[in-house]
């Protein structure tokens, strides 16, 4: 069973920097990964996604203050999102998505994890 885990959530003030992480056990067929945030009463936005042999793809907000990459052993099952110069707005509930191959016939599956909270306050 794939089990996915974020960490490094936390309360900054504007400008300030913060990383999380995330990994994923229980799959040797790890396809992508990502990162998506979601405000109170609003759907999950996608912020940052980087699948296997592509370049990272950033939404509009997170290009050029984020940066999504995975670790650089053969496992590569973690993946943390950098981000730099956070404002008021980027506070949300953030959460990794991981894909898996299931089968030819199946396709990928998504895995979530439970979320991390970002806070940016003065």
């Amino acid at each position: 069973q794939v089990h996915v885990g974020e960490s490094g959530g936390g309360l900054v003030q504007p400008g300030e920097s913060l990383s999380l992480s995330c990994t994923a056990s229980g799959s040797n067929f790890i396809t992508g990964m990502a990162w998506y945030l979601q405000v109170p009463g609003k759907e999950r936005q996608l912020v940052a996604r980087i699948r296997t042999g592509n370049a990272p793809y950033y939404a509009d907000f997170a290009r050029g203050r984020f940066t999504i990459f995975r670790d650089s052993d053969n496992a590569k099952r973690t993946v943390y999102l950098e981000m730099n110069n956070l404002k008021i707005n980027d506070t949300a509930v953030y959460y990794c998505v991981v894909s898996i191959f299931i089968s030819n016939f199946d396709g990928e599956k998504d895995i979530w994890g439970q979320g991390t909270q970002v806070t940016v306050s003065s």
